[in-house]
């Protein structure tokens, strides 16, 4: 399974932004696919996760009532739309895919080169 994250760019305090990840290759209808960003000088953590079957969603904390992710069968790709971006969201985000549906970025198999998100203050 190869992943492609697009998306990222640079946007303001308060906008928004919209990050796609495509999979391509074998096996992609993986159970689920994650969203993961690292900060510099941080470690990667978890964002957003969504099962393909049911659309069963986990959120961090930290982005609750500001982020959405969903999934587009037809075009194989697992969404994210940031809203009410803050600087605390700058990090590149990485998605990733794995056969459960977990906070647990140790749980998902295959990850994307990751799309950097710069909100400006």
């Amino acid at each position: 399974v190869q992943l492609q994250a697009s998306g990222g760019g640079l946007v303001q305090a308060g906008g928004s932004l919209r990050l796609s990840c495509a999979a391509s290759g074998q096996n992609t209808h993986t159970s689920a696919r994650g969203w993961f960003r690292q900060a510099p000088g941080k470690e990667r953590d978890f964002v957003a996760a969504i099962r393909w079957r049911d659309r069963k969603a986990y959120y961090a904390d930290s982005v609750k009532g500001r982020f959405s992710i969903s999934r587009d069968t037809d075009k194989n790709t697992v969404d994210l739309q940031m809203n009410s971006l803050k600087p605390e969201d700058t990090a590149v985000y990485y998605c990733a895919s794995g056969p459960t549906l977990d906070t647990d970025l140790r749980l998902y198999e295959y990850w994307g080169q990751g799309t950097l998100v710069t909100v400006s203050s």
